[in-house]
């Protein structure tokens, strides 16, 4: 990506970030308040992750689990699941408190997703273009596993599942994304996100 594409990614990003709250900032306080009853707890899930350039960042998420442990691989069998987890989870309702993130520079609305550390921080050689971006809440390759919770929960190893054959498909698919990058795409990625 050119400085000129990184300058209009980012006014973009900030201004549709901008909108998005002052239209779903109900939508994520009503989020939270169900979700730390439910849960007994904050009901925001922060975590670390791997920002651009290896950085580590803070992510914020409506929580939809009773505990979550970082990096551990979930299924839409997992029992740690709330009831309004599943919801918020359905609904992307979860994913909403992210614009935060957007609007403090840690994140983009399309990039690769944003790693636990002992995945993104890894890659090695031309992997690595991939944290030349900010991470994303959607993307090319979070579109094509959007159910991938439901394909972990069909196989006997989820883990190495995950490692072995969605990870690094979507290693290849993010290289392709930060390669030939366009605001014309990043626009044809959000809407098919909220088409779901």
């Amino acid at each position: 990506m050119s400085k000129k594409d990184r300058i209009i990614k980012k006014v973009f990003d900030f201004t549709l970030a901008l909108f998005g709250l002052l239209v779903t900032w109900p939508i994520i306080l009503i989020a939270w308040a169900i979700a730390s009853i439910e849960t007994k707890s904050n009901g925001f899930f922060l975590q670390k992750r791997v920002g651009q350039n290896g950085k580590l960042f803070t992510i914020i998420k409506i929580k939809t689990m009773k505990d979550m442990p970082g990096g551990t691989v979930t299924t839409v069998l997992d029992k740690r699941i709330t009831k309004s987890g599943r919801f918020f989870r359905k609904y992307k309702i979860d994913e909403l408190p992210q614009l935060i993130n957007i609007l403090k520079g840690d994140m983009s609305f399309v990039g690769p997703r944003p790693d636990v550390p002992g995945y993104a921080d890894k890659l090695r050689g031309e992997d690595r273009i991939i944290l030349s971006v900010k991470p994303g809440i959607t993307g090319p390759a979070t579109l094509k596993y959007k159910n991938e919770e439901e394909i972990l929960a069909k196989v006997k190893n989820p883990v190495k599942y995950n490692d072995e054959v969605i990870w690094p498909d979507k290693v290849n698919i993010n290289k392709e994304y930060v390669k030939n990058w366009s605001l014309k795409k990043d626009i044809k990625y959000i809407l098919k996100t909220l088409k779901g």
